[in-house]
C-alpha cells in the first residue's frame, strides 16, 4: 500500500468522511481554542476539496451531454 503525501489530494469520499469527522469533533466541543481553529481550517480545506471534485464531475457531465447533443444534431 502506497503512503499518501501531504500534497496528494484525497478522493471525494475520503475528504467527505474526514469532513464529517471534523464537524462531529467541533460539535462535540471539549477542544481548546487552538484545536478548534485547526479543525475549522482543516474543515474548510476539506470542503474546498469536495467542492472541487463536484465541480469537476459537473464539468464532465456537461461535456458528455454537450457531446451527446452534438451527435444527435448531425
Amino acid at each position: 500500500m502506497a503512503k499518501k503525501t501531504e500534497d496528494e489530494t484525497p478522493s471525494y469520499e475520503a475528504a467527505r468522511e474526514e469532513l464529517i469527522d471534523v464537524v462531529r469533533r467541533l460539535e462535540a466541543g471539549g477542544t481548546t481554542l487552538e484545536e478548534s481553529l485547526a479543525l475549522w481550517e482543516r474543515g474548510e480545506a476539506l470542503a474546498t476539496i469536495c467542492q472541487d471534485w463536484l465541480d469537476g464531475a459537473r464539468q464532465r457531465l456537461d461535456a458528455a451531454i454537450d457531446a451527446d447533443g452534438d451527435d444527435e444534431n448531425e
